[in-house]
């Protein structure tokens, strides 16, 4: 399904998928859902996020990056082949998909977290919306 900015919305059943996912991370995405939940740089990332008719490992919103954490099996011509066909769509809809081999998040989650907070913050928008109500005639924006 689409909706406005070209954005996609989730079927019932696919969020239903995602809630049952979140209950069945591997290793790897917990350890690096425990590192992303912290929200480093102030980035809000979500986790067995629905997009689409598919569900992301995991979302930065904001900037548009999806995050998906590849065990062994992607190796396969097959899975690797379905990976780059859903890549294709998730970015013609203006999503970008940031791929990271399970044994990095292992063996360098240090670095992998800099590395994803280093690509959202290149993608997040230099201005953001103010906080609160503007201010009122007569007012500093203090």
């Amino acid at each position: 399904m689409q909706c406005g900015g070209g954005a996609l919305t989730a079927s019932r059943p696919n969020v239903d998928r995602a809630r049952r996912l979140r209950l069945a991370m591997t290793l790897p995405e917990v350890l690096l859902w425990q590192a992303l939940r912290t929200r480093p740089e102030g980035l809000k990332f979500r986790r067995q996020h629905p997009v689409g008719g598919y569900v992301a490992d995991f979302a930065c919103l904001p900037a548009r990056l999806l995050i998906e954490v590849d065990g062994g099996v992607h190796a396969h011509d097959a899975i690797a082949n379905v990976d780059r066909l859903r890549q294709i769509d998730l970015e013609s809809h203006g999503y970008d998909v940031l791929r990271i081999a399970a044994r990095d998040v292992l063996n360098e989650l240090d670095g992998v977290v800099q590395m994803i907070v280093a690509e959202c913050l290149a993608r997040t928008p230099l201005h953001h919306a103010p906080h609160g109500p503007p201010p009122r005639s007569g007012e500093d924006f203090l």
